[in-house]
């Protein structure tokens, strides 16, 4: 960061601002803290953030010491991991999430449901381990999305915990359907509306084996800040996105 865009001051605050107050910057720790690695992955968490902004945030990271770019463990190629200095963000980070969640809760305009990524966020919370075991597919529809995004699939592969989330058919065969509009999938995701409530009112419908229908309620998993409320619901602000 060139000094020239700092705060001139020695406040601990402020020398903290001019690493962590830069656009987009928080966003890349919350990725990072998430789990992601890889330079797509993290892309996928920040889909608005242009590629070579990303690289030059990153880099920027490493300069201050809260990244750094090492070999993958498993797979070919380098990922971004943070450091101690960025892991001990965790509670700040964390922190910002509550606090967003509970004072500045959206209204979910339509400009703040971006489908794509909240399907990323769902699949970092979803629990493999409760689903059966082998191969399981389940196709997300999502009816009131433009048609690019109205369809996604999560895939169990056998011998694995891991999920994938595909744009794509992979070509396997579905075991599950989901069909919910973007918004109440998102206040499921928050624990806005109860699960149990979303299926009787028909917002979020199942389609497959019994089995995997009536263990959804334990591997769907939820957003980190679920239990949190907002401490004004009628005065929620209206322009701030759904917490990841």
């Amino acid at each position: 960061m060139s000094k020239t865009r700092g705060y001139g001051q020695f406040c601990p605050v402020a020398i903290a601002s001019e690493v962590l107050a830069e656009r987009w910057t928080m966003l890349v720790l919350r990725e990072l803290l998430c789990g992601s690695h890889r330079f797509n992955d993290l892309h996928r968490g920040v889909p608005l953030m242009s590629a070579s902004l990303l690289s030059r945030r990153l880099k920027e990271l490493d300069a201050f010491g809260l990244v750094e770019k090492r070999p993958l463990e498993r797979g070919k190629g380098h990922g971004y991991f943070l450091t101690e200095a960025g892991q001990a963000l965790n509670p700040l980070v964390e922190g910002i999430g509550l606090w967003g969640l509970k004072y500045m809760r959206t209204t979910f305009a339509a400009t703040n449901l971006d489908p794509s990524l909240l399907m990323w966020d769902m699949r970092r919370w979803i629990r493999p381990e409760h689903l059966p075991v082998g191969r399981i597919v389940i196709r997300i529809d999502l009816t009131d999305a433009r048609k690019a995004q109205q369809r996604y699939w999560l895939v169990k592969h056998e011998n694995e915990q891991d999920l994938d989330l595909c744009l794509h058919d992979p070509g396997f065969d579905v075991n599950l359907i989901v069909t919910s509009d973007i918004e109440s999938l998102a206040r499921i995701w928050l624990g806005d509306i109860e699960i149990e409530h979303a299926i009787r009112s028909g917002r979020i419908r199942l389609e497959g084996p019994a089995s995997l229908r009536l263990s959804f309620y334990d591997w769907i998993g939820l957003s980190p800040f679920a239990h949190l409320r907002p401490a004004n619901p009628a005065g929620a602000h209206a322009s701030v996105a759904p917490a990841a």
